[in-house]
């Protein structure tokens, strides 16, 4: 461990955690949906592992991986000769992914009604009181990762190994957007009432309801191409301008 008590390691697992490149793919999947890393930034490697010391600590081999983890995402692209870059996608692509994301989850309500224990029920509410208190705490990160944790448990509960694949693709390229969307506040509030819906309808195992609230959920497509553009929050420190940082891909040594 570290200093600040944190498990360190080079590469593999440590046992009862996930693989060392899950964990650097996680901290930096969180970097960009908090504009830590804005899209179209260049993700050389030197300033990545500034970044992450005190985090983790890791090689440029599993850094690489991750890059990969998040590039098969969505949320960094790999080009060739040129290293990484965080992703900017087109405000209309995104809402054409949020509506068919909203029609995916709509069906896995349904299925969740009939197909999930009673014990799942309980878990789902579980996290909801967790989410209740991270916003209360006006903890924007955990709140979010808790509103996450319950459609993706709703959807698991479907049962269907397919819808679940599909939407698991879908959610993570459009995990960035969907992030800052809960920063506004106006979007917490709605959102929380829109949960208390959702539970009751799942509770009393309403398919017809809770498909049309989980899909009402996401809006319009006009209301979602103008989410997709919301500004984001100021970007954090720039890279070095002299561009003295390895871009992340370009002339790969062994880590």
């Amino acid at each position: 461990m570290n200093a600040a008590g944190d498990m360190v390691v080079r590469s593999g697992t440590v046992d009862g955690e996930e693989p060392l490149t899950l964990r650097v793919a996680s901290i930096i999947r969180d970097m960009i949906i908090q504009d830590e890393l804005p899209p179209e930034t260049r993700l050389r490697e030197n300033m990545l592992m500034q970044k992450l010391e005190g985090r983790i600590t890791v090689s440029r081999t599993p850094l690489r991986e991750a890059l990969k983890v998040l590039s098969s995402e969505g949320l960094v692209e790999l080009l060739p000769n040129r290293g990484a870059v965080v992703t900017s996608p087109d405000p209309n692509e995104i809402a054409d992914m949020q509506l068919v994301l909203a029609t995916l989850e709509g069906l896995a309500g349904e299925l969740a009604t009939e197909r999930a224990t009673d014990e799942e029920i309980g878990d789902i509410t579980a996290t909801h009181y967790e989410m209740i208190a991270a916003f209360h705490r006006k903890d924007r990160l955990a709140y979010f990762k808790a509103n996450q944790l319950i459609h993706g448990k709703i959807v698991a509960a479907s049962r269907s190994p397919t819808l679940i694949d599909h939407h698991n693709r879908l959610n993570r390229r459009l995990y960035r957007v969907r992030y800052l969307f809960n920063l506004r506040n106006d979007g917490w509030e709605q959102a929380i009432k829109e949960h208390e819906i959702i539970l009751d309808a799942l509770a009393k195992r309403d398919g017809e309801k809770l498909s049309a609230v989980m899909r009402a959920h996401f809006g319009s497509r006009s209301e979602l191409i103008a989410r997709s553009r919301y500004p984001a929050p100021a970007p954090g420190p720039a890279a070095r301008p002299d561009g003295a940082d390895q871009v992340a891909g370009e002339n790969p040594d062994v880590g």
